[in-house]
């Protein structure tokens, strides 16, 4: 457990954040901080063909020990943490024996990491916690994943009594932005199929995720002195909050779950000249995708019918642009990959939880890159936030899973 802890702590105390304004790759050069690092541990553990490109994707190998064929498969993490909340000075905390009350994260900020609000704590009862020091997010997504996969290989390096297959080991930059998969050599990998260990709580085993888009609204308007605006002023504020209101009530993510998809307002930018407003659009079912993706659109078409005729042309431009789509489409053909980690799981006294990813991960970009690949739980919870924690013993699990795939891989 120790070693787990000291790993996982060596990674996310070194700031990795991406950056989704930026156009180089990694988006942030504080990336290569920690990846520079894990290349050098990769080749202290005895991992081979240790690789790392000029986008600073990394890959290492770890050689079959059987006489037989068998599948090379591989497992991936990313490094980046999310822009959305600081990922800078993280001092992680660590709680042994969690009593199942309220955490202290900051007594002098008043933050408090509770079961009262945050009820998946209380099945970690008596476990240990690594949680925030209430100013930062933790790095867990992905910085466990990669803890979970590099302790392994290591395990399987000093346990050559346990057989396996070659297994390549792939480690990304900028998942958090949506570019994780984007330069990921998928030749090079040589996998056959692969795992993202990029998942939350314990037993967390998924194929299916959101087909996802964004789209950029720009709203045009006329500025005219407030005091003679009758008839000729035109806010584009106020229009852009009219294509908002114009949008589905319920479907946002604060009000849908399961396989519901939703629309969600991420950035409104504006003056009366012009505004802006950020969308992303999300859902399982490629046909209701489409469907959100045409009334974004008929919308805009909408408001400028309105106003064609007052500003003399379209009045607003709909941008949408497709991020990443669902993997199940992908990975049904082969859904003994799943089959695999679900046995895996099951041998291990984990009850594995079969749901959609109500996100995407690498992985959902990997299987349409010909790499199917399956998302496994690795252990934290409420990521992106300062409220975010993990437990240890799910990080332990999450070890135990990845080498009982390699052995299980093997004997098939």
């Amino acid at each position: 457990m120790q070693h787990i802890i000291d790993r996982f702590i060596s990674y996310v105390t070194v700031d990795t954040e991406s950056d989704p304004n930026s156009d180089t790759t990694p988006s942030t050069a504080k990336q290569w901080d920690l990846a520079n690092q894990l290349v050098e541990e990769l080749k202290a553990i005895g991992m081979e063909d240790v690789t790392i490109d000029d986008n600073a994707y990394i890959m290492a190998t770890l050689p079959s020990n059987v006489d037989h064929e068998v599948p090379v498969i591989g497992f991936v993490s990313h490094f980046d943490t999310t822009p959305d909340f600081t990922g800078a000075n993280v001092k992680p905390q660590i709680v042994h024996n969690y009593d199942g009350g309220d955490i202290v994260l900051n007594k002098e900020l008043d933050i408090v990491l509770s079961p009262g609000y945050f009820k998946d704590m209380l099945q970690y009862k008596g476990q240990t916690l690594i949680t925030t020091d209430g100013t930062t997010l933790l790095g867990a997504d992905d910085k466990a994943g990669i803890t979970e996969i590099v302790t392994a290989m290591e395990y399987l390096i000093q346990h050559p009594e346990i057989k396996h297959g070659k297994i390549r080991v792939g480690f990304t930059p900028d998942e958090e932005i949506g570019r994780g998969a984007h330069k990921f050599d998928v030749a090079k990998f040589g996998a056959e199929w692969a795992y993202t260990m990029d998942g939350s709580q314990i037993g967390e085993l998924e194929y299916e995720n959101f087909n996802a888009a964004g789209a950029k609204i720009t709203f045009k308007g006329k500025s005219v002195h407030p005091g003679y605006a009758k008839g000729k002023m035109i806010n584009s504020m106020l229009i852009a909050n009219d294509f908002i209101s114009a949008l589905p009530k319920g479907e946002v993510p604060e009000k849908t779950t399961g396989y519901e998809g939703f629309f969600h307002v991420v950035g409104l930018n504006g003056s009366i000249e012009e505004t802006t407003v950020q969308l992303i659009i999300r859902d399982h079912d490629r046909a209701k995708f489409e469907d959100r993706k045409q009334l974004v659109q008929k919308i805009t078409d909408n408001i400028n019918n309105s106003f064609k005729e007052q500003f003399g042309g379209d009045i607003a431009t709909a941008e949408i642009k497709d991020s990443y789509f669902n993997m199940k489409e992908k990975v049904e053909p082969v859904m003994h990959i799943v089959d695999i980690a679900e046995k895996a799981m099951k041998e291990l006294g984990i009850e594995p939880i079969i749901k959609p990813i109500r996100g995407g991960t690498d992985g959902s970009q990997l299987s349409y890159m010909g790499l199917p690949c399956p998302n496994i739980f690795a252990g934290g919870h409420n990521f992106h936030g300062k409220y975010e924690y993990v437990p240890v013993e799910s990080m332990q699990k999450a070890v135990e899973v990845i080498v009982k795939i390699a052995e299980l891989t093997a004997q098939k």
